[in-house]
């Protein structure tokens, strides 16, 4: 499968789950609270170089592609490389430098649930959504166990996994996943020509 066709089937997972997402928000009233990054400063996320896939194409598309992979190489910090610190005196007031493009861990987290041994469905929040729309929280707990739909982190990376097995399965540390989803893209472009129907920046 061409790199664009990932990327054009990785999109459609992301659409849906958009879907999914914001009817969980517009159901239970749950909701990032504004300017906070928080989540997007935790030194252990991981992530497969599949959900970045449109991510890299998006930098190669524009020639930043190179640049990027220079910087991320260099970079010694497990932050996020694409999350954006308002001030370096706040870590945890921020936004994603490149929303759009986010992975699928980005978009699942807060508005989506795991499984525990038994199999039942917890959502998986922050403190700080626990916290300050805590009854929100408890009503939204109350209704996936009642039943809601609420879309599942296994699910999701299974259907991930389906798009492509090796890059699907491969779990990482972020900035690890983001060099592995730009060496992709530039081992695929090494010997082939600029995709048609994209401008070259």
């Amino acid at each position: 499968m061409s790199i664009i066709r990932k990327v054009k089937s990785v999109e459609q997972l992301f659409g849906k789950l958009e879907l999914e997402i914001s009817d969980f928000k517009s159901r239970t009233s749950l909701h990032c609270l504004s300017g906070c990054g928080k989540c997007c400063t935790k030194p252990d996320i991981e992530a497969s170089p599949l959900e970045f896939l449109p991510w890299a194409f998006h930098l190669f598309l524009n020639g930043k592609i190179e640049d990027v992979l220079e910087e991320l190489n260099k970079k010694a910090d497990p932050i996020c490389h694409v999350y954006l610190p308002l001030s370096l005196n706040n870590n945890g007031s921020g936004k994603c430098g490149d929303y759009h493009h986010r992975g699928l861990i980005c978009r699942l987290f807060g508005y989506a649930a795991s499984k525990d041994k038994q199999g039942n469905t917890q959502l998986a929040t922050c403190k700080i959504i626990k916290e300050d729309q805590s009854e929100s929280y408890k009503q939204a707990t109350l209704a996936i166990d009642n039943d809601l739909y609420i879309p599942v982190f296994s699910d999701y990376y299974m259907h991930l996994a389906q798009i492509d097995f090796r890059l699907g399965n491969i779990i990482l540390p972020i900035n690890k996943a983001l060099i592995m989803a730009i060496e992709e893209v530039l081992q695929y472009y090494a010997y082939r020509p600029f995709p048609k129907g994209f401008n070259a920046a």
